[in-house]
């Protein structure tokens, strides 16, 4: 799998701020899919005390979960933390797991945040838009935005909001377990994420 248009990595914060505006307004905030047939998961792991990083993609037949392909990639870790511009960092090394996978996803989920983030630029919302492919962002923390509590039944969510703006839903995937955060990340609304997709 390739991405269908790419840009340098080796950008200083500045203007990684000003690509990530510039890409925001590529965001498709509508249902573009069809059947999903196979659902990727992607995320990435640190190692301790040095400045490598492990992506590791995971793709599922969506009918049955069984898994149908795995792929993982090692790099160096070249852009420092910096809170919203977490996809400079982490997205060389999933793209590089993502090119050897011989399945083509349907729709990735993704460990980060998609529209709902300060310029509505998370990392499921960059791979979506290099790769053109429907992406969900699902964190585990709440990067901007408030929410209300959901409820405590799975399924529950309660919109999270900015400055009126629905941007995502803090989403309650099992009964009695802690919310995750859900937003757009490209090709897929909020309506469908609050229906499950």
């Amino acid at each position: 799998m390739k991405p269908v248009f790419t840009h340098p990595w080796n950008l200083t914060e500045s203007e990684a701020l000003i690509l990530q505006k510039d890409l925001a307004k590529k965001v498709i905030k509508e249902d573009m899919l069809s059947n999903i047939n196979y659902i990727a998961g992607v995320d990435v792991a640190y190692a301790e005390n040095i400045d490598r990083q492990i992506a590791a993609v995971v793709i599922l037949n969506a009918k049955t979960l069984e898994v149908v392909e795995t792929s993982i990639a090692e790099d160096v870790t070249n852009f420092p933390y910096i809170p919203g511009l977490f996809s400079f960092r982490e997205l060389p090394s999933i793209i590089k797991a993502l090119s050897t996978i011989n399945t083509k996803p349907d729709l990735i989920v993704c460990d980060g945040q998609g529209i709902a983030h300060p310029r509505r630029f998370g990392l499921a919302s960059h791979l979506g838009v290099l790769f053109d492919v429907p992406t969900i962002g699902c964190g585990k923390t709440r990067l901007h935005g408030q929410a209300e509590e959901p409820g405590l039944k799975r399924g529950d969510y309660a919109p999270l909001i900015d400055n009126g703006e629905i941007i995502g839903n803090k989403l309650r995937t099992q009964d009695n377990i802690k919310p995750v955060y859900v937003s757009i990340g490209h090709r897929i609304s909020l309506k469908l994420l609050a229906n499950g997709f």
